[in-house]
């Protein structure tokens, strides 16, 4: 038998069930196209039957189906067959999460009262940000504890916790992105390079502070080994992680599904019966 397609393939699609319709379709929520022939700026079909969807955003994630209709003919009686060919599946939009990194130093410091405890958490905090303000990276969360402990085969000292977050969002930091809002790959490779400034920072100068500072504060010097870096993952409003849904993609940030929320940089979407869109950001 010999058999031929005849017909081009007819895409429809359907949005969400509930979920507010794209400026994308027409009242009925469909979406035509021919072979060839872009269905509008963003939606087209290729020679060869693939679905193409450009700047797709957080509204056409959803379930879609395609209906592949055509006609077969047997070269002995000429008789023709349709035969259609339908194929559902789903389609969430995501992003790259927005790295940060929280990081711990210790410092070793003569006592846990008097000023020179709060300069010296001053005076490295700005060293920091001038480290990495080039990458339009900055220092958020700063915060320190002084403590007395007994260091094995030593004898008790005083130590300086030091803790803070670096994130790549200093004022001025949409600059990079050439006014896209989908620039994560940007900043996260900023944050990349300030955590490796830092690290370098803390392992080869140890004891800067000690020599810079020497006549003005008592001797406190970085605690060999102690640096510790963690990264943290922040998703956009409107998206989160959810890896029992998302399994092949589990470090991604997808948009929210429909009956669920996301208000801020969390990385779980919260249920909201009242939300009957992808991506929202708020509870209605």
């Amino acid at each position: 038998m010999l058999a031929w397609a005849l017909l081009s393939a007819v895409l429809w699609s359907l949005v969400g069930v509930g979920s507010q319709r794209s400026s994308l379709f027409n009242n009925k929520g469909f979406v035509y196209g021919m072979v060839g022939d872009p269905v509008n700026s963003q939606i087209n079909i290729t020679n060869t039957g693939e679905l193409v969807l450009k700047n797709f955003m957080e509204s056409l994630s959803g379930h879609y189906a395609c209906t592949l209709s055509y006609k077969t003919i047997k070269a002995e009686t000429q008789e023709e067959t349709t035969i259609k060919k339908k194929y559902d599946f789903l389609v969430f939009a995501y992003r790259e999460p927005d790295y940060s990194y929280r990081m711990a130093v210790r410092f070793t410091t003569n006592s846990c009262v008097g000023r020179y405890n709060d300069l010296l958490f001053r005076v490295l905090k700005k060293i920091l940000d001038n480290l990495i303000s080039d990458l339009l990276c900055h220092v958020i969360e700063p915060s320190y504890k002084c403590h007395f402990i007994k260091i094995p085969e030593r004898d008790f000292v005083h130590e300086l916790f030091i803790a803070f977050q670096v994130n790549p969002f200093a004022p001025g930091w949409k600059s990079v992105c050439n006014h896209s809002e989908d620039c994560e790959d940007i900043t996260n490779h900023n944050i990349l390079k300030a955590r490796d400034r830092l690290e370098e920072f803390f392992r080869s100068q140890a004891d800067i502070l000690h020599h810079r500072f020497n006549r003005t504060i008592p001797a406190m010097h970085f605690v060999e080994h102690s640096f510790q870096v963690t990264r943290i993952d922040n998703c956009r409003p409107g998206f989160g992680k959810n890896e029992a849904l998302h399994s092949n993609c589990a470090s991604c940030c997808v948009v929210c599904s429909p009956g669920t929320f996301s208000p801020d940089a969390d990385v779980t979407c919260q249920i909201c019966v009242s939300a009957h869109v992808y991506g929202a950001k708020a509870c209605p």
